[in-house]
């Protein structure tokens, strides 16, 4: 008899993917021309009720993905007329979880925040500082799952002077190293092949899926500034950057496959 017969079939679990998206949303300001950073300039101190029709649009977009780390958001100032902005993405965006870190506060003015908005309950969010001559740079540490075998997202906003970057980013491989499975996401202000990337990729073995993908200026793109790393532990199944210029950056975008260890909280 042929061994066929008495054969068993072999189940094997499904992948698990994760749809990451990281975004400078410039909080919603639709900037298309080097002149804007004049012309529009008012809308980063004023209100103007037109920002929300771009986050709209933003939001729109966000709504594919599982977890999104958003960048130069809002927490409710007079800019962005007392709305908490990451807030109001993840109402537009059908996002059951949210939350923000407001790490510089110009009086009632604005109030600068990063931002991660997710279909799967987070276990932990903590705040980070991030070293710098001049105050205001942080990291969101967003923790999945427990224990050793947690996913951790680290979404950043880093310094625009290299000494700062080298500096915010020896202090992310510390944390970094802390964990097996870790996405860190955000705008670098740096080249992937910057000292300040090679340094952490030394410090970390981390991996750089968008090595030379340019994501500013959204409109016509010549530096890849935004980038999203991984660990060795977790597989990118696909990385690219969006054709979507609703800011003066385009987003990043990644699918992940979990390892089998990972536990997601819906």
């Amino acid at each position: 008899m042929p061994r066929s017969a008495h054969a068993k079939q072999l189940h094997h679990a499904p992948r698990r993917t994760l749809r990451l998206l990281s975004y400078n949303i410039q909080i919603g300001i639709h900037t298309r021309r080097y002149r804007h950073y004049l012309t529009h300039s008012w809308k980063h101190v004023l209100h103007h009720p037109q920002r929300f029709d771009n986050l709209d649009r933003i939001a729109a977009l966000m709504s594919a993905y599982d977890i999104v780390g958003v960048q130069e958001a809002d927490a409710g100032s007079a800019r962005s007329g007392y709305v908490n902005i990451t807030e109001y993405l993840a109402h537009k965006g059908g996002f059951p979880y949210w939350d923000d870190q407001t790490n510089r506060r110009i009086g009632r003015f604005a109030r600068h925040s990063l931002g991660v908005l997710s279909r799967y309950r987070p276990s932990g969010i903590t705040e980070h500082r991030l070293p710098g001559r001049i105050p205001g740079r942080g990291a969101m540490a967003v923790r999945f799952g427990d224990g050793e075998e947690s996913l951790v997202i680290l979404i950043v906003h880093l310094a625009l002077s290299q000494r700062g970057r080298m500096s915010q980013l020896d202090y992310l491989g510390d944390l970094i190293n802390e964990y097996r499975h870790v996405v860190l996401m955000g705008d670098m202000n740096c080249r992937s092949e910057s000292p300040e990337i090679e340094h952490l990729i030394d410090k970390t073995l981390m991996t750089e899926p968008l090595h030379g993908m340019n994501t500013f200026p959204s409109w016509r793109p010549k530096r890849n500034i935004d980038h999203i790393l991984v660990t060795p532990t977790v597989e990118v199944e696909r990385a690219e950057v969006l054709d979507y210029p609703l800011s003066d950056h385009l987003p990043v975008s990644m699918e992940i496959v979990l390892p089998d260890t990972v536990k997601l909280n819906g």
